[in-house]
């Protein structure tokens, strides 16, 4: 397995990857998101790549301060063999090279097995509550 940055060629499936792992919402595009990711400096999609097939994603990015990961996902038939844990430390290593002190990630609330998970990497819960205001309808 190679993470790298994600290549034009893997882009439709990743944004399969994210509709297969239930991480999509009818009103956020995942191809927008991907696409402003890529574009921006200040964020990318790592990707998991084995022979020439995708199969993990990490969206990564940051405001200055705080790094932030969305859209981790890991292929069915990949998971348990580490893949998340090695995306998340390719995220972690991603913002510590730019100088990034923290990293936030946003689970929902009834999601147990991603909470699990991210307790099992050292992750903890913050005493914080996320308001959201969506600008685009």
């Amino acid at each position: 397995m190679v993470i790298e940055p994600l290549r034009p060629v893997h882009r439709s499936a990743a944004v399969e990857l994210w509709h297969q792992a239930g991480l999509t919402r009818p009103w956020n595009d995942p191809g927008d998101d991907l696409d402003r990711a890529l574009d921006g400096s200040a964020s990318t999609v790592l990707a998991a790549i084995e022979g020439d097939a995708l199969i993990a994603t990490a969206m990564v990015g940051h405001d200055g301060h705080r790094g932030w990961v969305y859209y981790l996902a890991v292929r069915a038939d990949a998971r348990g063999r580490g893949c998340g844990r090695a995306m998340m430390q390719a995220a972690e290593a991603w913002l510590s090279e730019r100088g990034i002190p923290k990293l936030n990630v946003m689970v929902r609330g009834d999601n147990a097995g991603a909470r699990g998970f991210y307790a099992a990497l050292g992750y903890d819960v913050d005493d914080v509550v996320v308001l959201s205001r969506r600008l685009r309808r």
